[in-house]
Parts: C-alpha cells; sequence; structure tokens
C-alpha cells in the first residue's frame, strides 16, 4: 500500500508569520499552497517544494521568539549558532542548486557555506537554518531502502 502524502512534514514557527512566507518564496523559491491569518497573525501556512514536499508554517504565540532573536538575547543560543552548520534546520532538494543559491543570495539569505558539491546552506530572515542540495531526479531514500 502506498501514501500519497509526504512521511515527514517539517512544521517551522516564526514570529511574522506572513512575512517569513512572502520571503520564502521570493528568496527560496517556494509555490504557497495555503495561508491563514487572524489578527495579522499566521495560524497556519503551507509551502510547496519545487520536488513534490511541503513545510507548514506557523506563529505559535506572540510570544514566540525565533532563532535569530534568541542568539541576541542568550549567550549559549549564540555559542551554539556560531557555526556553519545545519542546527534543528531543514534539507530541501532543488532542480538547480545553482540558480537557487543566486536566488538565494540576491535575496539576503545569509549563506552559511558556499555553493559546493552540489549543496550549500542558508538562513532565513529569522534565523532558521536551510540546506539545499542538486536533487538527482531519484527517490533521495532509495539507496538506503536497499
Amino acid at each position: 500500500m502506498s501514501d500519497p502524502h509526504q512521511a515527514v512534514i517539517p512544521m517551522i514557527a516564526y514570529e511574522n508569520g506572513p512575512a517569513a512566507m512572502d520571503w520564502l518564496v521570493s528568496a527560496f523559491g517556494f509555490q504557497e499552497r495555503d495561508r491563514r491569518v487572524e489578527n495579522g497573525r499566521l495560524t497556519h501556512g503551507e509551502l510547496a517544494t519545487g520536488g513534490g514536499g511541503v513545510v507548514m508554517l506557523a506563529t505559535p504565540s506572540l510570544h514566540y521568539r525565533g532563532p535569530k532573536h534568541h542568539r541576541e538575547e542568550c549567550e549559549i543560543a549564540k555559542a551554539w549558532h556560531d557555526v556553519p552548520y545545519i542546527i534543528d534546520g531543514i534539507l530541501v532538494y532543488v532542480e538547480d542548486v545553482e540558480s537557487h543559491f543566486e536566488k538565494a543570495k540576491a535575496a539576503g539569505a545569509a549563506i552559511l557555506s558556499p555553493l559546493e558539491s552540489g549543496r550549500y546552506r542558508a538562513e532565513d530572515l529569522e534565523g532558521h537554518r536551510w540546506m539545499f542540495m542538486q536533487s538527482t531526479g531519484a527517490n533521495p531514500d532509495a539507496k538506503r531502502q536497499r
């Protein structure tokens, strides 16, 4: 039996969900699927990736602080973010990683590592970390399932 749904769906909190959705569409090329806003707060948002995946977003509370603000207010958070690696981040496969990299850079994404070996790491406007890799066209889990 095959399930048409994505097996794992990232759910990311943002301080300003509507602005984050707009930025992620502009910088990272996602497509908006759903946006529900109540009193200016994003209660549910969905972004589609080019490869058929989905990322969900919301602003859980007015007290939520994203990673960028957390680093500004907490020395320990600043210290463990002081590396170019993905910390609590998301990996996304893209069709053309080179043009994706250029688009993200032009939109102001903080580039954590340069484009090399078909991948790069970036941070979004609120400090969430992302890795984008060149899609091989095959299911990335296929090798692991053998």
